[in-house]
């Protein structure tokens, strides 16, 4: 019914820099906020940032002034520049959406989930 799928994980080297992309596909009507958060075995899942769908962001402490997050709307995609990478910014990425959707002959609206792709900052 709806997909999100993120792109473009790997290896960095420190203060090196990457960036991810999710997209929104499916039964979509409107997206309206759509982010990235980041786990590590162990620990909850953080949030990196997000973004509605007029323009507004908000970031987590951990990232703020070295990470960019930024959206298509009409590709419902949402990006996110990392610069200045560090090792401890290595984790799962994930990404979610939060989707106005009709399926089956119903309105709903949730937040959904992508996989997650990962991230390795290192030497």
């Amino acid at each position: 019914q709806v997909q999100v799928v993120e792109s473009g994980g790997g290896l960095v080297q420190p203060e090196g820099s990457l960036r991810l992309s999710c997209a929104a596909s499916g039964s979509i009507i409107s997206v309206y906020a759509m982010g990235w958060h980041r786990q590590t075995p162990g620990k909850q899942r953080e949030l990196v940032a997000t973004i509605t769908n007029t323009g507004s962001t908000n970031y987590g402490d951990a990232v703020k002034g070295r990470f960019t997050i930024s959206r298509d709307n009409a590709k419902n995609t949402v990006y996110l520049e990392m610069n200045s990478l560090k090792p401890e910014d290595t984790a799962v990425y994930y990404c979610n959406a939060d989707v106005y959707t009709f399926y089956n002959g119903a309105y709903s609206s949730r937040p959904y989930w992508g996989q997650g792709t990962q991230v390795t900052v290192s030497s």
